[in-house]
């Protein structure tokens, strides 16, 4: 390789170099200000309740895929630690859903705020087979409806899930 050469293409790694610095800094101011502007719409998430019954739907265990503003799949929540995927186990109690996510809080969907639990290809940008993800819809105190993902280790547990909640 002659010095010409090594120059140019030194000269071209830099510039490839500050071109994919300045696009990943783009896209994380990108999703800061969508938390930002999500961040009144979604306030403050439900606590835990300190007394529990005895679960209806034993713990299930799979992926948190994360939660998305309804009706849309792929308005993926930028607030907090929504969006952040990990392995976690869903819960059924009569007085809600009990999400607990492994590196992140737990998420708590009370019963008298679930408006349907089904499944669906795709959830969060992450698309499946058919009937992939069990999608829980519910609204927040704050009166926002969101769907939350999950994708369970063994999706036969799909059909307890979804007769539990269709009656």
């Amino acid at each position: 390789m002659n010095t010409g050469t090594l120059i140019g293409s030194l000269i071209f790694a830099g510039v490839l170099l500050v071109a994919v610095v300045f696009l990943y800094r783009k896209m994380i101011q990108g999703w800061r200000g969508r938390a930002q502007r999500q961040l009144a719409m979604i306030g403050t998430l439900p606590a835990l309740p300190e007394m529990l019954s005895a679960p209806t739907i034993p713990a299930t265990k799979g992926l948190y895929v994360g939660s998305t503003l309804a009706p849309s799949w792929l308005d993926r929540i930028a607030v907090g630690d929504l969006s952040d995927r990990g392995k976690a186990t869903l819960t059924r109690f009569p007085e809600g859903i009990m999400v607990r996510r492994e590196g992140a809080t737990p998420l708590w969907i009370a019963q008298d705020k679930i408006v349907a639990v089904r499944t669906e290809r795709g959830h969060a940008g992450k698309a499946m087979t058919f009937d992939g993800v069990l999608v829980i819809r519910w609204t927040l105190p704050a009166g926002v409806q969101v769907d939350t993902g999950f994708r369970a280790d063994d999706h036969k547990a799909y059909e307890l899930w979804t007769r539990e909640e269709n009656g």
